[in-house]
């Protein structure tokens, strides 16, 4: 068989224990539908999975991941847009009353388009893409000159993972569906900071315009 091992395992594990323990649930959800509350806009880096970091049961969370955790500007055109499709589904369909953008330390995706490295290339995808980052370099200015060219700070690349996260609240803003909602008060945007290597977490203060250390308890 050519399915991966891993993934067998571990579908049995759930089989055993998980769907065991929360079988009525599940057959509750397939019965009357989802009804996640939030949205979480993520990274694909297999380190940040929003469910685990959320200790988050089946239909409690609808979560889109792309590179970066990244949401384009409104762009409505004949082209596939999965995020936004994502968003209107969320928004429209689901009426979702929060939006909670997700980035995290340590992101390849900013570190690619920060030292303009592979992954990042000219390619049919992802350079396209991460362009969307460009707003955000921009904010925030060049790291320090007197570091190597293509070695910029970690500093900076916190930075820059930080105001990534604060373009996409605001590219959220330019979806006609989104700005409705937020102005009515029916719909509430966030952002959040998790740290892959200590686990911990920071929220967004958007008039300030930075992140606030979540308290673990």
């Amino acid at each position: 068989m050519d399915f991966p091992e891993r993934l067998i395992d571990g579908y049995r594990n759930f089989r055993r224990g998980r769907l065991a323990a929360e079988q009525e649930r599940y057959r509750t959800l397939a019965e009357t539908g989802q009804r996640p509350e939030i949205m979480i806009v993520g990274c694909c880096d297999s380190r940040v999975s929003p469910e685990v970091i959320f200790d988050a049961g089946p239909g409690e969370l609808f979560v889109v991941r792309n590179v970066a955790n990244l949401v384009p500007p409104y762009s409505p055109s004949g082209l596939a847009h999965g995020v936004s499709a994502a968003l209107e589904f969320a928004i429209v369909g689901l009426r979702v009353k929060h939006v909670v953008v997700l980035g995290h330390a340590s992101c390849g995706g900013i570190r690619a388009f920060a030292t303009n490295e592979p992954p990042l290339s000219a390619g049919d995808f992802i350079g396209q893409w991460m362009s969307l980052i460009a707003p955000a370099a921009a904010a925030i200015g060049p790291p320090l000159d007197s570091q190597p060219p293509g070695h910029p700070p970690p500093e900076y690349l916190t930075r820059l993972e930080e105001a990534a996260i604060f373009n996409s609240l605001a590219n959220l803003m330019t979806f006609p569906f989104v700005r409705a909602p937020v102005e009515q008060g029916r719909l509430r945007l966030h952002g959040a900071y998790f740290d892959v290597a200590s686990g911990a977490l920071a929220t967004s203060d958007a008039a300030a315009g930075r992140f606030a250390a979540l308290a673990a308890a």
